[in-house]
């Protein structure tokens, strides 16, 4: 074996990897959302706030990203995708965080609204799922140089992270900034 092999991960560990991490996130986050309760006192309420920046900001990111791209600039695009994988997993994080000391934010809406909420929150969160081992496939390919195979996934992940981000803004306002009592 030569320096290279031993340095750079395999397709079949990285999948492994990749599916264990998957698999073990989403089952955590099952847990914190449907079994664990936060607590009834409240508390730092401007979290979701930052969830919903952190989305914007990696929504933003993807966008220069494809620019960039489509422009040639391999180096950029390379910087502005790590920085959106950075702040989604800024994202992930606090909202990891608020779910756990806080619980669940229950939707005010009535009527016509609230299935299309539920809605826009379902395709979020299974798009979300669906997205993670997407987008962590989808950087490996690109680090490993691997560049048609990126090229081929990164057209369904760009699409997927999008909407993944715009909606997760979209549910922030629908349950944070709207008053449905009005």
């Amino acid at each position: 074996m030569d320096s290279t092999e031993t340095t750079q991960l395999s397709p079949a560990r990285f999948a492994i990897i990749n599916a264990v991490v998957c698999s073990a996130a989403i089952a955590f986050l099952v847990w914190l959302i449907y079994f664990h309760e936060g607590s009834p006192t409240g508390g730092d309420s401007s979290l979701p706030a930052f969830n919903a920046l952190f989305n914007s900001i990696s929504a933003l990111l993807l966008v220069a990203g494809l620019r960039a791209i489509k422009k040639g600039k391999r180096a950029l695009h390379k910087q502005l995708m790590l920085s959106a994988i950075v702040f989604s997993a800024l994202f992930l994080i606090n909202y990891i965080y608020y779910h756990y000391s806080q619980g669940d934010t229950l939707f005010q809406g009535q009527g016509a609204v609230r299935p299309l909420y539920f809605a826009l929150l379902i395709s979020h969160v299974v798009l979300s799922i669906v997205a993670l081992p997407m987008i962590l496939t989808s950087v490996y390919l690109g680090l490993s140089g691997r560049f048609a195979s990126h090229k081929k996934l990164s057209r369904w992940t760009w699409g997927a992270w999008m909407y993944v981000s715009v909606t997760g803004v979209l549910v922030y306002v629908m349950l944070h900034v709207i008053d449905w009592s009005a």
